[in-house]
């Protein structure tokens, strides 16, 4: 039951994770200022583990752009990864860090998450997507400047939200 229970829930934040940017994509940019697909990535993993969280976070930018052609091609590769790590790390940490769930430990497994995702996707790009054209400078601009709306969004919101979850044993 279980695991029906965590297939069903992955593919719900699957869903809310294509369906959600699309109410931010009519706003240039907003995709990615507020990285509206980031967020059901990162509780997935909080709520199904990190094998199913990171499925949740290939699938969703695939499907997103297969269905709405966004993310843009160019980006996709990319997204594919950071998303995936997200999804894994999220679920990884929330496994192996040690503490009683709640807010504290809810931080802490979301700054690392979004910090791995963040890592590889620079990695990625400035390696192999981009290689030549992507610099420090791009990837702090990317992942952190024109992001903070974003960040701060999940930074609000996820713990919050996850706790809550966990209080209801919805998750």
């Amino acid at each position: 039951m279980n695991n029906t229970k965590n297939l069903v829930l992955t593919a719900m934040f699957i869903a809310i994770g294509v369906i959600l940017p699309q109410a931010f994509h009519m706003i240039p940019n907003a995709g990615s200022i507020i990285l509206p697909m980031h967020i059901p990535v990162l509780i997935a993993g909080f709520a199904v583990g990190p094998l199913l969280g990171a499925v949740c976070g290939f699938f969703t930018p695939l499907l997103s752009h297969l269905i709405f052609s966004m993310p843009p091609a160019m980006i996709l590769p990319s997204m594919l990864f950071e998303l995936t790590v997200y999804g894994l790390m999220t679920g990884l940490l929330n496994k192996v860090i040690k503490m009683e769930k709640g807010i504290v430990k809810n931080y802490i497994v979301l700054i690392g998450a979004m910090l791995c995702g963040r890592i590889t996707y620079g990695i990625l790009n400035a390696l192999f997507f981009r290689a030549g054209a992507y610099s420090l400078q791009a990837w702090l601009s990317a992942a952190f400047i024109t992001a903070v709306p974003g960040i701060l969004i999940q930074l609000i919101l996820i713990p919050i939200l996850v706790d809550r979850l966990e209080k209801a044993h919805l998750i």
